[in-house]
C-alpha cells in the first residue's frame, strides 16, 4: 500500500524516553519491520490490536469544516509510547503499524473552500476509504481488533465496510458524537461516513450517543425517526434536562447494538473543550469518555475503535496525545474482560 508509512524501530528509538528502572509502553510493543501482505504478516503474531494512524483531514475540509485532523496521530504515538509498560497497559499485545500519509494530497486543504477545490477533495476521500477498508478488513480477517487514530470522521466508513467485508454481514455502530454524521450522499465527506456505510448495505444498527440538538437539523431529525434500525440520545436529554441516566443509557445502547459485532466511533467533539474540527465549550467529559470506552470495550462482539476528529495544535499537542492515550489503554484494558 503506497500510503501506509510503517512505524520502524528507528520511529520508536526517535520518540521513546528511557529512564532507568522504569518500563516504557514502546519498549515492548510489537513492529513489522517489512511488508509483504497486511494479513500474513499479522496472522501469526501473538498480539491482539493492530494500532495505526490515519493522517488526513482532507474529509473535513471536503465538509467546510477546520482542518488540523491530520496531527492527531503523531500527538499521540509520541505520549503513547512513553507511559508505563506494566500489567495494566499490556503493550506486548499491541501492533503498532505506522500510519497512512496523504501529506502530498493534503495540500489541497491549503487552498479555499470553493466548489471546484471541495469536489475534488471529495474525489480523494474516496480513495483513503478504499485504503481503510483493505487495511481494517485485512486485520479483522487476521484475528486482531483495529484500533485507529486521527482523521476525519469521513474514515467511520471504511472502518465500517472493511468491517463488514471481513466478517460478511451488516455490522452495528455506537458512536459518541455531536453529529450524527449520517448528512447527504453528496459525495464523499466527514459529515456522511455512516449514511453511506447504510446506503451501501454495510451497517445495520446505528446508535447516536450525546447528539447536541442545537446542531441537528430537522431534516436529519425527520430521516432518524425514519429509520427504525438508528437510534439515538441527546447531550441536553441526559447532562443538561436530567430526563435520561448516563449510566441507564449505555445499558440501552449496548442491547441496541450488542447482537451483532459492532465498532465503538469516538467523536472528539463530543468532549468538551478538546481541539478538534468543531471544538465545543459544553459536552460529555473526559471521565464520560472513557467510561464509555470502558463499559463497551468489554463486550465479546466489539471489533474495532476509532477516535477521530481532534485537531492538536503546538499548544496542545500534549494534551490531546495524553487523552487520546487514555482512551487507547482504556479500550486494551477492558478488552475481553
Amino acid at each position: 500500500m503506497q500510503n501506509l508509512v510503517l512505524f520502524t524501530s528507528k520511529d520508536r528509538d526517535t520518540i521513546l524516553k528511557a529512564r532507568k528502572g522504569e518500563s516504557k509502553f514502546g519498549e515492548h510493543i510489537q513492529l513489522i519491520p517489512n511488508l509483504t501482505n497486511i494479513y500474513d504478516d499479522i496472522a501469526n503474531l501473538d498480539v491482539d490490536f493492530v494500532l495505526f494512524g490515519i493522517s488526513e483531514d482532507i474529509g473535513v475540509f471536503a465538509n467546510y469544516g477546520k482542518t488540523g485532523t491530520y496531527k492527531a496521530w503523531e500527538a499521540t504515538i509520541k505520549i503513547l509510547l512513553n507511559i508505563q509498560s506494566n500489567s495494566k497497559t499490556k503493550a506486548k499485545r499491541v501492533l503498532v503499524l505506522g500510519h497512512l500519509d496523504y501529506s502530498e494530497k493534503r495540500t489541497l486543504t491549503e487552498l479555499k473552500s470553493t466548489k471546484k477545490n471541495v469536489s475534488k477533495a471529495r474525489t480523494i476521500v474516496e480513495s483513503i476509504d478504499k485504503d481503510v477498508t483493505h487495511i481494517i478488513s485485512s486485520i479483522i480477517k487476521a484475528g486482531k481488533t483495529p484500533i485507529i487514530i486521527g482523521g476525519g470522521h469521513n474514515n467511520a466508513y471504511g472502518n465500517i465496510k472493511g468491517t463488514s467485508l471481513a466478517y460478511k454481514e451488516k455490522i452495528n455502530v455506537v458512536n459518541f458524537d455531536a453529529h450524527t454524521d449520517f448528512r447527504a450522499e453528496e459525495g464523499r465527506h466527514s459529515g456522511n461516513g455512516f449514511s453511506y456505510a447504510y446506503a451501501e448495505g454495510f451497517l445495520k444498527n446505528y446508535f447516536i450517543f450525546g447528539l447536541h440538538e442545537n446542531y441537528t437539523s430537522e431534516r436529519i431529525y425527520k430521516t432518524l425517526k425514519k429509520i427504525k434500525s438508528i437510534n439515538y440520545n441527546t447531550y441536553e436529554a441526559i447532562e443538561v434536562r436530567n430526563e435520561l441516566n448516563f449510566n441507564t443509557e449505555l445499558e440501552n445502547t449496548l442491547n441496541f447494538i450488542s447482537e451483532k459485532n459492532f465498532g465503538i466511533e469516538i467523536d472528539c467533539d463530543a468532549i468538551e473543550n478538546i481541539p478538534s474540527s468543531a471544538m465545543s465549550p459544553s459536552g460529555f467529559s473526559v471521565k464520560q469518555a472513557r467510561q464509555f470506552i470502558n463499559y463497551f470495550g468489554q463486550h465479546k462482539n466489539v471489533s474495532y475503535l476509532h477516535i477521530c476528529e481532534a485537531a492538536p495544535t503546538k499548544k496542545t499537542a500534549t494534551k490531546v496525545g495524553k487523552l487520546i492515550t487514555y482512551l487507547i489503554t482504556d479500550f486494551i484494558r477492558a478488552y475481553g474482560n
